[in-house]
Protein backbone atom coordinates (compact mmCIF):
# COMPACT_ATOMS: atom_id res chain seq x y z
CA UNK A 1 0.00 0.00 0.00
CA UNK A 2 1.10 3.41 -1.25
CA UNK A 3 0.77 6.54 0.78
CA UNK A 4 0.69 9.78 -1.34
CA UNK A 5 1.09 13.51 0.10
CA UNK A 6 -0.11 16.60 -1.49
CA UNK A 7 1.13 19.18 0.81
CA UNK A 8 4.24 19.54 1.94
CA UNK A 9 4.80 21.74 5.35
CA UNK A 10 8.35 23.15 6.40
CA UNK A 11 8.43 23.22 10.40
CA UNK A 12 11.44 25.02 11.94
CA UNK A 13 11.68 25.01 15.53
CA UNK A 14 12.72 28.04 17.56
CA UNK A 15 13.44 27.02 20.84
CA UNK A 16 15.23 23.71 22.40
CA UNK A 17 11.56 23.19 24.08
CA UNK A 18 9.51 22.97 20.82
CA UNK A 19 8.06 19.83 19.65
CA UNK A 20 7.32 19.31 15.95
CA UNK A 21 3.53 18.52 15.87
CA UNK A 22 2.06 15.24 15.63
CA UNK A 23 -1.06 13.56 14.86
CA UNK A 24 -2.63 11.14 17.93
CA UNK A 25 -3.87 8.58 15.12
CA UNK A 26 -3.76 8.03 11.50
CA UNK A 27 -7.49 9.02 11.06
CA UNK A 28 -7.03 12.46 13.28
CA UNK A 29 -7.57 15.59 11.55
CA UNK A 30 -5.33 17.76 12.94
CA UNK A 31 -2.03 17.41 15.01
CA UNK A 32 -1.58 18.77 18.63
CA UNK A 33 0.49 21.87 19.12
CA UNK A 34 2.22 22.28 22.14
CA UNK A 35 3.90 24.65 24.83
CA UNK A 36 7.41 25.66 24.99
CA UNK A 37 6.66 27.11 28.47
CA UNK A 38 5.48 25.97 32.10
CA UNK A 39 2.81 28.88 32.99
CA UNK A 40 -0.42 29.16 34.96
CA UNK A 41 -3.59 30.96 33.24
CA UNK A 42 -5.94 32.17 36.47
CA UNK A 43 -10.15 32.31 36.23
CA UNK A 44 -10.64 34.94 33.10
CA UNK A 45 -6.95 35.44 32.00
CA UNK A 46 -6.57 35.45 28.31
CA UNK A 47 -2.90 34.22 27.93
CA UNK A 48 -0.46 34.23 24.86
CA UNK A 49 1.29 31.00 24.91
CA UNK A 50 4.23 30.12 22.75
CA UNK A 51 5.19 27.25 20.83
CA UNK A 52 8.48 27.57 19.37
CA UNK A 53 7.84 26.67 15.65
CA UNK A 54 7.38 28.30 12.61
CA UNK A 55 5.45 27.21 9.86
CA UNK A 56 6.01 27.26 5.69
CA UNK A 57 2.70 26.55 4.39
CA UNK A 58 2.42 26.26 1.13
CA UNK A 59 0.59 29.35 -1.21
CA UNK A 60 -3.38 28.79 -1.50
CA UNK A 61 -3.64 26.86 1.89
CA UNK A 62 -3.89 27.96 5.78
CA UNK A 63 -3.26 26.51 9.23
CA UNK A 64 -6.06 26.92 11.50
CA UNK A 65 -6.15 26.07 15.56
CA UNK A 66 -8.66 25.19 17.35
CA UNK A 67 -9.18 24.35 21.49
CA UNK A 68 -8.69 21.04 22.81
CA UNK A 69 -11.58 19.15 23.66
CA UNK A 70 -10.13 17.96 26.60
CA UNK A 71 -8.53 21.13 27.96
CA UNK A 72 -12.09 22.81 27.13
CA UNK A 73 -14.26 19.73 29.27
CA UNK A 74 -11.94 19.15 32.08
CA UNK A 75 -10.81 23.21 32.60
CA UNK A 76 -12.59 25.40 30.55
CA UNK A 77 -9.73 26.36 28.76
CA UNK A 78 -10.80 27.75 25.20
CA UNK A 79 -8.99 30.10 23.15
CA UNK A 80 -9.12 34.08 23.15
CA UNK A 81 -10.11 34.11 19.68
CA UNK A 82 -12.16 31.29 18.78
CA UNK A 83 -9.91 30.11 15.98
CA UNK A 84 -6.67 30.88 15.33
CA UNK A 85 -6.07 31.20 11.52
CA UNK A 86 -2.25 30.97 10.15
CA UNK A 87 -1.62 32.34 6.66
CA UNK A 88 0.65 31.10 3.97
CA UNK A 89 2.77 34.13 4.23
CA UNK A 90 3.27 34.38 7.62
CA UNK A 91 6.64 33.39 8.94
CA UNK A 92 6.93 34.18 12.86
CA UNK A 93 6.41 31.90 15.56
CA UNK A 94 2.82 30.66 16.19
CA UNK A 95 1.22 31.51 19.24
CA UNK A 96 -2.03 30.47 20.87
CA UNK A 97 -4.09 32.53 22.82
CA UNK A 98 -5.44 30.72 25.47
CA UNK A 99 -8.45 31.85 27.66
CA UNK A 100 -9.61 30.49 30.97
CA UNK A 101 -13.40 30.28 31.10
CA UNK A 102 -13.37 27.97 34.52
CA UNK A 103 -13.63 28.84 37.81
CA UNK A 104 -9.98 27.60 38.68
CA UNK A 105 -6.35 28.20 37.83
CA UNK A 106 -5.07 25.98 35.24
CA UNK A 107 -1.18 25.16 34.83
CA UNK A 108 0.36 23.26 32.35
CA UNK A 109 4.03 22.34 32.05
CA UNK A 110 6.83 21.89 28.94
CA UNK A 111 5.18 19.81 26.24
CA UNK A 112 1.58 19.87 27.61
CA UNK A 113 -0.84 20.10 24.28
CA UNK A 114 -2.38 23.04 24.34
CA UNK A 115 -4.46 23.54 20.84
CA UNK A 116 -4.54 21.33 17.72
CA UNK A 117 -4.27 22.10 14.02
CA UNK A 118 -5.78 21.83 11.06
CA UNK A 119 -4.01 22.54 7.23
CA UNK A 120 -7.10 23.75 5.00
CA UNK A 121 -6.93 24.15 1.33
CA UNK A 122 -8.20 27.33 0.20
CA UNK A 123 -10.23 27.80 -2.52
CA UNK A 124 -9.14 30.30 -5.31
CA UNK A 125 -11.63 32.90 -5.37
CA UNK A 126 -12.63 36.62 -6.25
CA UNK A 127 -14.96 38.42 -4.57
CA UNK A 128 -16.97 40.67 -6.81
CA UNK A 129 -19.20 43.98 -5.56
CA UNK A 130 -23.33 44.00 -7.34
CA UNK A 131 -26.06 45.13 -6.89
CA UNK A 132 -28.28 42.76 -6.65
CA UNK A 133 -27.91 39.00 -4.97
CA UNK A 134 -30.69 36.34 -6.21
CA UNK A 135 -33.45 34.97 -4.01
CA UNK A 136 -33.36 32.29 -1.53
CA UNK A 137 -36.16 30.56 0.52
CA UNK A 138 -34.13 31.75 3.52
CA UNK A 139 -33.84 35.19 2.06
CA UNK A 140 -32.61 37.62 5.06
CA UNK A 141 -33.53 35.52 8.07
CA UNK A 142 -30.85 35.27 10.54
CA UNK A 143 -29.85 33.25 13.51
CA UNK A 144 -32.36 31.01 14.18
CA UNK A 145 -34.55 31.67 11.05
CA UNK A 146 -34.16 27.76 10.24
CA UNK A 147 -35.25 26.34 13.48
CA UNK A 148 -34.31 24.96 16.93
Amino acid sequence: MFSFKNCLVKIKKIHENAEIPKKATSESAGFDLHTIESFTIYPGEHKSVRTGLVFELPPSYAMLVYPRSGNAKKHGITLSNAVGVVDSDYRGEVMVLLYNTGDHEVSFQVGDRIAQAIIHALPDIELIECEELSDTKRGKGGFGSTGL
